[in-house]
């Protein structure tokens, strides 16, 4: 099957992002950026870094799954930096992921995201979600198509004084675009 023409740059952006963060808005960090280490400030981890950790990461859930913006400002540092994938620049702080938020719910109205697991240090998790959701809305500039969808996303995320500081975001967007019906198979 040939990818249409209008949907060849989609289609080179979405296969980029499947196999790594280097043209996906995940660049190796410029010269003067913020590192998780500047970024926080905290003197000391709690002895119980691992459980609160834990506990933080099941609330992140809720507040991926709600867009609750009082969750966003408890859980989410001002300083954040996420890196998505398709964005040249990071987004930052808790607009930044409110605006990530937007961006999937704009194509997928009933998003849902399920952590289905994660291993927690003192400073930082790294998390498998499944994704699910209706292509009811454009999304990376496909129409709606009604289609539904079930999509990992491996995730890492740094941690302080009990909020995130830094996420890279690695969504499997070729398997989305082709449960969507804008890529082959």
């Amino acid at each position: 099957m040939t990818t249409p023409s209008h949907l060849r740059p989609l289609a080179l952006m979405a296969i980029l992002a499947s196999v790594g963060g280097m043209a996906t808005g995940q660049p190796a960090r410029a010269q003067g950026e913020a590192t998780p280490a500047v970024i926080c400030k905290q003197k000391a981890l709690p002895a119980n870094a691992i459980e609160a950790n834990k506990r933080l990461m099941n609330r992140f859930v809720d507040f991926i799954n709600t867009a609750d913006e009082k969750m966003a400002e408890e859980l989410v540092s001002k300083q954040a930096i996420f890196y998505v994938p398709g964005r040249p620049d990071p987004v930052k702080g808790p607009e930044g992921y409110m605006a990530i938020i937007q961006m999937m719910r704009s194509g997928f109205p009933d998003i849902h995201w399920k952590l289905e697991e994660a291993v927690v240090e003192p400073n930082k998790v790294a998390a498998r979600f499944m994704m699910y959701g209706t292509h009811k809305g454009t999304f990376f500039g496909v129409p709606a198509t009604g289609k539904q969808i079930a999509v990992q996303a491996l995730n890492i995320y740094h941690l302080c004084d009990g909020q995130i500081v830094q996420e890279y975001g690695q969504p499997d967007l070729l398997g989305l675009m082709q449960q969507i019906g804008a890529l082959p198979h």
